[in-house]
């Protein structure tokens, strides 16, 4: 997620440094990368009017934090098969066939659609998927309209992903906190494998942490580049880390390695949790996680007396049928070691005093009660839906200032599979338009077929994109975005951090591209509220958001790499926590209250599956490529020009497989097509799939969806039953049974 910036500037912040020299008929930007959702500091480099080259940041601070997908933005969105002017559907949805129209004439049919689909069904009837792919934020922008119309069902790629984490780390202390990296001891990665070319900055940090003599702990079946670099690496079974960190904690409680003041003090449940803990004697959860108990007690007593020691985020405990304990228990063990809001631990930031936060430009208070109650999927997976944050709302206002904080914007989201269902009609009620705003949203989630029947259930869809994506392909209408090198950006980690670093636009947009901010803008006055959006530009809004700072948007960007308040550790000790007992919540009062279990739990795996043998883990995305993107660009395919799986040299031989030859995986739910690659990292009998592929250059339409339906992972995934988080509603995509089958003929 967010880069990783010291988190102890100085109150005025981290001035910008001189620049250097520049050559002549070059001017240089300051601007944060948004090729993937990290937010790096570079620079571009503009001759004529483009950005020619993109390199790393001038500022010592983030010298270094620059990857492959960076590096080649500019030939990415130079692309000649960029979307460069406003597309209609041409025949049926899935025809693949666009004409071109004006931005007037596509917004006025838009306009009139939705206003008859909302009068005729409800303002429930809108749903909205965004994602922070290429666009950066909408500023807030999209809930805000919604919230006004009235539509509560909003989702996004973050249900799976960090979205998810901040809405469940909020039960335990109230805000999901950020790694000290700069001051820390030790560092713990849960399956999260961040290198040169992926989470740059967060690997650059652990770097920096190892040569100050700090430790790494990896949890990870394979024996990944950061496991190959860890002072412990744990082979744990995949999905088995929430019974792991229940280890961990039996080791932790026994020996009094706790923080026992902190925890007399600062939080409830202690007993109860401790008894839960103890159902997890050393020998089980060895049984569970495959790795013996001495390793456990290891790991757990260096986490426990290295400190203060830091869990960063982590995408793999997000996506397990065990995601809610799981994050829970990263939160429990955070609190309970006292490394909690203390230097070297994890910083509890809060909102900017000064600066107006996203979530307040949201306007959650303005959507009805009733409306909020329609959010599907808050019945029976609430705990990121209005319905689950409900009871922060009182104690977010009391400690940090504002009733609604929607941290990475995951905390109020409808649940994306409740809303796919009612897309396809076997909801409460229906659900008949479908925005999706840089999210590829037919790719982006669990259970394809679902989303696939969905999408072609609707009576309008309108996709802003770069490129002609599988979802654009079923669109009504597909509107050009604009990129990262083309707008201004203000950046405060998706509202995580109390840390802003401004970018500076460097380009103009080709053709008729445009900002979220003006998409957003264009759409209010399609559906006769141009009030709710009553600034001018995306530059006048920036402005409005630093006026209690005293400067705008364009003195911000030129004095500051990174911009703070002054960051205070230990600020519970002055305002409590923001839950509703003002303590750390071992035991969740808000569980309990919304019918589940209070305490984190260990589900055991579903039942083995004959016919499927083999064990899937995806959700896994190739260094050169964020999300579903990037594949239409010549440079990262040359490097990974298709879609592979890895498995142990083992398996490849008990199933007659070879290297790079091309074979089916199957689950219950799907197959793809996909290459063999035999690897000695993979641990026997489970089966590593990359997420998102498909092939610009394949043919579009209804059927293929330029190679969608023949190599899309989210084709294998289920999202019913044994294989869904209960609390929260979200896909097990690490540790689904799966078998490979020999093709016997070539590839089509």
């Amino acid at each position: 997620m967010p880069g990783a910036p010291s988190i102890t500037p100085s109150a005025a912040g981290s001035k910008s440094i001189p620049r250097p020299h520049q050559r002549p008929g070059i001017t240089t930007r300051k601007t944060l990368c948004a090729s993937c959702d990290i937010a790096c500091s570079v620079v571009t480099e503009v001759q004529k009017g483009r950005v020619t080259r993109v390199r790393s940041s001038d500022n010592p601070l983030f010298k270094d934090n620059i990857c492959i997908k960076g590096i080649t933005a500019p030939k990415n969105f130079a692309n000649p098969d960029r979307v460069l002017y406003p597309q209609r559907r041409v025949g049926e949805r899935g025809s693949g066939k666009f004409e071109r129209v004006s931005w007037d004439e596509a917004l006025a049919d838009i306009g009139t659609r939705l206003k008859k689909i909302i009068d005729e069904h409800g303002p429930e009837a809108w749903a909205v998927s965004t994602s922070q792919w290429n666009t950066g934020t909408d500023h807030g922008l999209g809930r805000r309209i919604m919230n006004h119309v009235g539509s509560p069902n909003w989702i996004s790629g973050v249900a799976l992903c960090a979205g998810n984490t901040a809405a469940v780390n909020r039960l335990t202390y109230g805000w999901y906190p950020w790694p000290d990296y700069d001051n820390t001891n030790c560092v713990v990665l849960f399956g999260h494998n961040p290198g040169k070319n992926s989470w740059v900055p967060v690997y650059n940090q652990i770097q920096r942490v190892k040569a100050r003599g700090g430790k790494l702990i990896v949890l990870d079946p394979r024996k990944s580049e950061c496991a190959e670099m860890a002072d412990l690496w744990l082979p744990l079974k995949v999905g088995s880390d929430a019974a792991m960190m229940l280890g961990w904690l039996k080791v932790i409680f026994d020996e009094g390695l706790y923080d026992h003041a902190f925890v007399e003090r600062w939080t409830i449940g202690f007993e109860d949790l401790r008894k839960r803990v103890d159902e997890f004697p050393l020998s089980r959860v060895a049984e569970i996680t495959g790795c013996s108990p001495e390793l456990i007690a290891k790991a757990a007593r260096m986490y426990a007396t290295m400190g203060p020691s830091v869990i960063p985020w982590t995408p793999i405990t997000d996506q397990q049928r065990n995601s809610t304990s799981g994050i829970r228990l990263q939160s429990i063990l955070r609190a309970v070691c006292g490394y909690l809001d203390v230097p070297g631990g994890e910083a509890l930031m809060g909102f900017h005093p000064k600066i107006v936060p996203e979530s307040e430009i949201e306007m959650h208070e303005v959507l009805p009660e009733a409306q909020k109650a329609k959010q599907l999927g808050s019945d029976h997976h609430p705990v990121f839906t209005y319905r689950g944050q409900a009871a922060l709302r009182e104690p977010c206002k009391r400690v940090w200032g504002h009733e609604y904080a929607n941290q990475v914007t995951g905390c109020f989201m409808a649940n994306p599979s409740a809303v796919f269902r009612a897309m396809a009609g076997e909801g409460p009620y229906p659900v008949k338009a479908l925005f999706s705003i840089g999210n590829n949203t037919l790719m982006g989630f669990a259970n394809m077929p679902l989303i696939l029947k969905a999408m072609l259930n609707q009576e309008l869809i309108v996709v802003q994109e770069h490129v002609m994506t599988p979802t654009a392909q079923l669109a009504d209408y597909v509107l050009p975005g604009d990129s990262w090198l083309e707008r201004p950006w203000m950046f405060d980690g998706y509202g995580w951090l109390s840390i802003y670093k401004p970018s500076q636009k460097s380009m103009e947009p080709p053709g008729e591209c445009t900002s979220t901010f003006e998409f957003w803008k264009r759409i209010a006055g399609a559906l006769g509220r141009p009030e709710l959006v009553p600034w001018p530009t995306l530059e006048a809004l920036y402005d409005w958001r630093l006026e209690a700072l005293g400067v705008d948007f364009e003195t911000f960007a030129e004095t500051y790499e990174v911009h703070a308040d002054k960051l205070e550790f230990r600020k519970y000790e002055k305002t409590g926590f923001a839950t509703p007992s003002g303590k750390v919540e071992l035991r969740s009062s808000i569980l309990d209250d919304l019918g589940f279990d209070p305490l984190p739990y260990w589900r055991d795996a579903p039942p083995p599956d004959a016919e499927y043998p083999l064990t899937m883990f995806t959700g896994v995305r190739e260094a050169e490529y964020f999300q579903t993107g990037g594949r239409h660009v010549p440079e990262l395919r040359a490097r990974k020009p298709e879609p592979v799986l890895f498995v142990s040299p083992t398996t490849a031989k008990a199933q007659g497989l070879s290297e790079g030859e091309w074979v089916q995986v199957e689950t219950r739910t799907g197959k793809v097509d996909i290459q063999v690659g035999v690897r000695t990292n993979m641990p026997d009998g489970l089966v590593r799939i990359p997420h998102g592929w498909w092939k610009p250059e394949t043919e579009r339409g209804l059927g293929k969806l330029s190679g969608a339906m023949q190599y899309a992972d989210a084709q294998l995934c289920p999202d019913d039953g044994e294989y869904l988080d209960v609390e929260q509603g979200v896909p097990h995509l690490k540790g689904l049974p799966c078998r490979i089958v020999k093709r016997s003929g070539a590839l089509a």
